[in-house]
């Protein structure tokens, strides 16, 4: 897989993403139903991410787990626990903790999905128009769930896609108030081009 590994900056100690999400979209104009349509390019880890979400192609979750793994894992090479971005909806099967689950394998460390846990339902991200918001909104629906022994660990917070960063800066927010965890890694399958 071609990829174009670049650093995301927040409040987390390191962060980094294999790719773009989208390299070009155009419009094409509306559909017969008056929806607006586009000829997209997406990056080859961009179209695994969208074949998996919204083509239930769930054979990308190994694909894009091991780049993660493959790409960035030196770069996290202190962590020892990988934490799922919690799901922002209830499904079958969460592409997110699936790839979580093979990248903390791959690494040698555990995967804790309920270490941080969503405890309310939140609108849709996209609904709430400030960044500063969608953050206190994130923030109040998270919590952490004290699995882990008397120590402090780096933890790697698994994503797949970065966009504003508000809910990967919730979850670090959440984190920094655990005593037991020192540094804080991200890592995302893909970016958004204006990210």
């Amino acid at each position: 897989m071609e990829i174009n590994v670049q650093r995301i900056d927040g409040n987390w100690n390191l962060g980094y993403s294999l790719d773009k999400h989208v390299l070009s979209s155009t419009y094409l104009g509306d559909n017969q139903w008056g929806h607006a349509t586009f000829d997209t390019t997406r990056s080859e880890v961009g179209e695994a991410l969208y074949q998996l979400k919204y083509r239930s192609d769930f054979n990308q979750i190994p694909l894009i787990a091991n780049q993660l793994s493959d790409s960035l894992a030196k770069l996290f090479s202190s962590a020892s626990l990988v934490i799922p971005m919690p799901p922002s909806k209830q499904r079958a099967r969460q592409p997110v903790i699936e790839i979580a689950q093979i990248v903390a394998k791959n690494m040698g460390i555990p995967c804790y999905e309920n270490l941080l846990i969503k405890t309310k339902d939140t609108p849709q991200m996209k609904d709430i128009e400030s960044r500063k918001d969608k953050v206190e909104t994130l923030v109040q629906a998270l919590a952490i769930n004290d699995l882990l022994g008397n120590a402090q660990y780096d933890v790697l917070i698994i994503d797949d896609l970065y966009d504003s960063g508000a809910s990967l800066e919730a979850a670090t927010n959440i984190l920094r108030e655990y005593k037991k965890v020192r540094n804080i890694f991200v890592a995302t399958a893909t970016r958004k081009h204006n990210a």
